[in-house]
């Protein structure tokens, strides 16, 4: 199992937009580079991408959610 961390201090967003569907849903393949949820730091939005291929298993935080760097935003199955 691998966890994938929040690269900065921000709001963490599991969508694009809010009418938008998340970027991945339990049991999507992830590679490696695949965008998995947003950052966003003072009105700009950092995509957080997959460091690590796997299969996603949940996020590790509700939808806009504060987060700090290094908190765990995903879990993915290897």
């Amino acid at each position: 199992m691998a966890v994938l961390q929040s690269p900065l201090p921000g709001t963490f967003y599991h969508k694009p937009s809010p009418e938008a569907s998340a970027f991945k849903s339990e049991g999507d393949a992830v590679a490696i580079g695949d965008v998995i949820g947003l950052v966003e730091v003072m009105k700009t939005f950092i995509e957080v991408k997959a460091d690590q291929a796997g299969t996603f298993k949940a996020y590790q935080v509700a939808d806009a959610t504060p987060v700090q760097a290094g908190d765990a935003l995903a879990e993915l199955a290897g």
